[in-house]
């Protein structure tokens, strides 16, 4: 992959978050992408309430991964690096 597709596949799923990022800043958390693997897993750093949240898994797995795998074909899982 190319810097330039790096960087548009970055732009896309960070794009993608941000349909998403409301339902968290509603409750004091939020997520930062950090990066996507070469193997398509988005990875993902919980910020604010969401770091020590115990609904976080269900929110990566039901909100954010559902989420992005289905707006960025690139995307084949997400994971929490925190």
């Amino acid at each position: 992959m190319t810097d330039t597709q790096q960087t548009d596949l970055i732009h896309r799923v960070d794009a993608a978050l941000d349909t998403i990022r409301p339902h968290m800043v509603i409750d004091g958390g939020n997520v930062e992408l950090i990066g996507v693997t070469p193997e398509g897993i988005a990875q993902i750093k919980w910020m604010g309430n969401c770091e020590g949240c115990n609904m976080s898994f269900m929110t990566l797995r039901a909100g954010i991964e559902q989420t992005l795998i289905a707006s960025v074909p690139e995307i084949k899982g997400v994971e929490a690096v925190n």
